[in-house]
């Protein structure tokens, strides 16, 4: 029924260890030693890894026009999110870099591409490490492309963040669960009371799970960093997955990814309920 058994996401500032200003090496290690075949981890992480790392070598950040700041720094933390997974993740299997942008969601032809690639990967021992392409990407030439490409399709991917890429290959490769994992431990009624974390938003019909979503959606707001766009865009983007029958996880990087899909640690399950 599954292609792939998990979709994982794990965002920029879970990753960051910041009363150093460094990378969690303990998250990371944690996270890569769960990493196995069957897997396809998208992580975020390389901009600000970047921007750590420049600053630990010369003692002040660049400066200049923000998209030209942000592409050279994720073309230094590249380097350092791919070398500190590998370091972690079991010698046994092989890792793979995909950097992908909205045109490989929006050209059908890329699109079976890099879906024929992701599937091969279980069969070879491989995971897939995937990342949007902010290094070669522009915000100004991505506005341009996406309203073209508005012109000609009713749907159109813009890839925003990480979540929504995530979400795009659940899509694709369609995974018995799909874990986004942030700095909380899931959805709130109010993200300042710990005891409104909604644990779990089902119903037996798709319609009625999506209707649940939107009510909880009034509740969101707020993002932690610039640039993402928070817990509301995340309950939007699971949406499609959840039509091919994936379960959806919104945790924290604290806790273990099986810890998480037990059950035994605190998150929000989505999911269609059909039993």
């Amino acid at each position: 029924m599954f292609d792939i058994e998990l979709v994982g996401k794990v965002g920029s500032m879970a990753l960051i260890d910041r009363q150093n200003d460094d990378i969690d090496y303990n998250i990371i290690a944690r996270l890569g030693r769960e990493l196995k075949p069957g897997y396809i981890w998208v992580t975020s992480g390389a901009t600000e890894i970047g921007r750590l790392d420049y600053i630990h070598r010369t003692g002040f950040e660049l400066r200049g026009n923000d998209s030209d700041v942000k592409t050279d720094y994720a073309a230094q933390g590249q380097t350092i999110l791919m070398e500190t997974y590998r370091r972690f993740v079991d010698s046994r299997y092989s890792i793979r870099q995909f950097l992908v942008e909205h045109q490989h969601f929006n050209d059908p032809d890329k699109c079976a591409h890099l879906r024929d690639a992701l599937l091969r990967c279980p069969k070879q021992g491989a995971i897939p490490i995937v990342n949007y392409n902010d290094p070669v990407s522009y915000e100004e030439n991505r506005k341009m492309e996406i309203q073209a490409l508005r012109a000609t399709h009713e749907k159109v991917v813009e890839c925003i963040d990480n979540d929504e890429t995530a979400s795009q290959i659940a899509c694709l490769v369609k995974p018995h669960y799909l874990l986004l994992m942030t700095g909380l431990d899931g959805i709130y009624v109010d993200v300042h009371d710990p005891s409104t974390l909604v644990r779990e938003i089902s119903a037996p019909a798709y319609d009625d799970v999506i209707a649940k979503i939107n009510h909880y959606q009034h509740f969101c707001s707020g993002a932690s960093r610039k640039g993402a766009n928070g817990a509301h865009a995340k309950l939007e983007y699971v949406k499609e997955p959840l039509r091919n029958g994936t379960t959806v996880y919104i945790a924290s990087s604290r806790y273990p990814i099986r810890d998480v899909l037990s059950g035994q640690a605190p998150s929000t399950k989505i999911f269609v309920d059909r039993d």
